[in-house]
């Protein structure tokens, strides 16, 4: 079942979110990243990020993390997925594809149809996913050098 992220998930949300970051290559991050992190979903602002996860009856197996934000090309905004994990457990069991669901239904609800995420050019199994629930870009992304 996919539900909005509370506060007596903070156990299983840090160990999913522990293993995005070490997906990453982030390795794992000081105790004060994930305290930070979760006050910030857990605040509810809505300006700040929203969290969904998959709860398998007590169980959580997945997580998305999402924001809105303004677009001047788009007056209503846009959405931004920043995150998306599904525990190895999960994997291939439709896990991810309801998160992302999730995250499209919490868009139309705010009346901001356009979601958007990024996502490493080798993971091959996410991609897979993604071209079947969403349309490839041609956007190449840019950042600043360090």
């Amino acid at each position: 079942m996919i539900r909005e992220l509370r506060e007596s998930d903070r156990e299983g949300w840090q160990r999913l979110y522990r293993g995005y970051q070490e997906f990453y290559g982030y390795g794992d991050r000081a105790a004060a990243f994930y305290d930070k992190a979760f006050a910030r979903l857990m605040a509810r602002d809505a300006r700040d990020f929203h969290g969904l996860v998959h709860d398998d009856g007590g169980r959580l197996l997945g997580l998305t993390h999402y924001v809105f934000h303004p677009n001047l090309w788009r007056d209503e905004g846009v959405c931004y997925l920043q995150d998306l994990y599904t525990a190895a457990e999960a994997r291939g069991r439709g896990v991810a594809r309801a998160l992302i669901q999730g995250v499209y239904d919490a868009a139309d609800r705010a009346g901001v149809p356009n979601v958007y995420w990024l996502t490493a050019e080798d993971n091959y199994p996410g991609r897979m996913l993604y071209d079947r629930v969403a349309q490839r870009t041609p956007f190449i992304r840019y950042m600043r050098k360090p």
